[in-house]
């Protein structure tokens, strides 16, 4: 099979009518937006945790996810020189990122959620559109606002710059799709071609003569520059159309999605009309170009369930040949050109239903969740190898039961165990247990040089070990008349000796109730009363049980 751009004669060729994966993340969230890379290796989502998750291009497998910004993610775009990226949310914040997701800066460019953004042809400049009713364009190296352009009368859902002119155009929730002049923020037209919201306005990117723009009135409209006029009426939706895209290559190809997640590709040059309807004329034929009705264009090929629910996205690869999908159904679906002789795409759950497609034997609803379940241990498992995707830096060995001071080096391992954890031989540290600074240890006296043992022993740097408890000694004495049977049972290790001089241990006294009676250190008649440790609860329950408290759940 040829790329696209083999065949720019035949976009019929290029429709992605194919299924062929279907992603998840681990957390699942509706995906806003859907943007391949640059150099098409991966295929980058923002959802509305406002998290990014990076798909492979050729595996469609989870790669890595980061935590782009603190509320939900609403646009995206790549610069032409595709060096930087601008993402924008809800909380009105426009952040700019390298190539590798490293956050360089961060502005806030609106108080209000910002719904669309766009780069100017030579990236110097990028505009937003706001929910407050406004468009503003901001220099991109010094991240400042230079205008404002305010004209519509309600919130602005759309924005595009031309890919060659200085001609921006914007939809709103007024109905209105408005061109405007960036140099002096004047607005230049206004197109009354819809009757409700405008979802997506957006250029042609290969010859910028046409514009095509979307709504909520089931219809999505295409505008001859050249003519100021809609020349296609696109039909077919039977809900709200919520977003569109052109193809990169094919100037004909233009794909919608719908709010009841279907995805529709459109022909241009192709009426596809249904048999028990005129084909209009096109609008260039026509001897009266500029009074001729628009002509109304039918889908080429349907995909009736592409999505469970609303398409908010849709981004083709940058060869032409792959469709990616996000939807508020929290998942990203992959569509690519059916191969040559392969008829049974046409049946699947996608384009006929599930219950249909079962129906005809086309689909196994028990295999499909065998498989849905296989597919999402997979991704789990990719995605937590992929979390650990940067490695820490080396620990350095620490002392045991001395959090951070570090071992020295002549601590060796005897490899007894697994990763040799037990330690064979332990430096002190210097002026503990009865050995001060600069002194040698015993355990290095026995692979000590004669001469260097002579030489210590005339510097008075060898000492001799202390007794236990005596001044001077690591450990400190313990206070006089201390009474070792006060200590808490399971404090002192097992066999472990009192020095001479000390009273001995007590077994602690334990009376039927119970409870743990230990002498006063006064003398007189009253005791200290100490309670022995409670049942577990599980013994409670089957108490409560037993005295039909509580009945076991049925």
């Amino acid at each position: 099979m040829l790329p696209p751009a083999a065949r720019l004669d035949k976009a019929v060729d290029t429709i992605p009518a194919k299924h062929i994966h279907q992603s998840w993340n681990k957390n699942r969230h509706p995906i806003n937006i859907v943007r391949w890379t640059p150099e098409g290796r991966r295929c980058l989502t923002g959802s509305s945790s406002g998290e990014f998750t990076l798909w492979n291009g050729m595996a469609f497998n989870f790669e890595t996810i980061m935590q782009a910004h603190d509320s939900a993610i609403r646009a995206a775009a790549y610069s032409h020189s595709e060096d930087w990226l601008i993402s924008a949310d809800q909380d009105g914040v426009v952040k700019y990122w390298q190539p590798n997701f490293n956050n360089v800066k961060a502005i806030q460019a609106h108080s209000d959620p910002i719904r669309d953004i766009a780069f100017s042809p030579n990236d110097a400049k990028f505009i937003t559109a706001c929910d407050d009713a406004t468009l503003k364009i901001f220099d991109f190296a010094a991240g400042t606002e230079e205008s404002t352009l305010t004209g519509h009368n309600w919130d602005a859902k759309s924005v595009d710059w031309h890919p060659t002119r200085g001609l921006i155009v914007s939809g709103s929730k007024d109905h209105q799709v408005k061109l405007w002049d960036p140099r002096t923020g004047r607005c230049l037209t206004s197109l009354h071609g819809h009757k409700n919201t405008v979802a997506r306005t957006s250029f042609e990117p290969t010859r910028g003569q046409l514009l095509a723009t979307c709504a909520r009135d089931q219809t999505a409209r295409v505008f001859d520059l050249r003519m100021m006029r809609d020349v296609c009426l696109l039909r077919g939706h039977e809900k709200d159309i919520s977003t569109l895209t052109w193809h990169p290559f094919h100037t004909s190809l233009l794909t919608t999605g719908g709010s009841d997640g279907s995805i529709f590709h459109y022909l241009l040059d192709e009426p596809n009309s249904p048999p028990d309807v005129i084909t209009s004329m096109p609008v260039y034929d026509h001897p009266d170009p500029s009074n001729a009705p628009a002509q109304t264009i039918h889908p080429a090929h349907r995909i009736q369930y592409a999505h469970e629910f609303a398409v908010w996205s849709l981004s083709w690869h940058p060869l032409g040949h792959i469709l990616a999908s996000g939807s508020n159904d929290r998942a990203t679906h992959f569509w690519t050109r059916p191969r040559p002789g392969d008829t049974k795409y046409s049946s699947d759950e996608w384009h006929v239903g599930k219950a249909a497609a079962e129906a005809q034997g086309t689909w196994d609803r028990r295999g499909a969740r065998r498989s849905m379940r296989e597919e999402e241990e997979q991704e789990l498992e990719d995605e937590v190898e992929g979390l650990v995707d940067q490695k820490m830096p080396a620990k350095q060995p620490i002392l045991p039961g001395l959090p951070g001071l570090t071992a020295t080096p002549n601590i060796t391992r005897d490899g007894t165990s697994t990763g040799g954890a037990q330690i064979r031989q332990q430096s002190q540290l210097p002026g503990m247990l009865g050995f001060p600074a600069g002194s040698a240890s015993p355990n290095s006296i026995a692979n000590m040089d004669p001469s260097e043992f002579a030489a210590l022993m005339a510097e008075g740097k060898l000492p001799v070990p202390l007794p236990f408890g005596s001044p001077g000694q690591g450990i400190p004495p313990p206070p006089p008349n201390f009474d070792f049977s006060k200590l808490p049972p399971g404090m002192l290790p097992p066999g472990f000796q009192l020095p001479p001089g000390f009273p001995p241990l007590q077994p602690p006294n334990i009376n039927g109730s119970g409870l743990q009676v230990m002498a006063n250190d006064g003398g007189g008649a009253s005791s200290i009363r100490k309670r022995a440790p409670l049942p577990s609860q599980q013994e409670s329950l089957m108490m409560e049980q037993r005295q039909g408290k509580y009945r076991i759940a049925r």
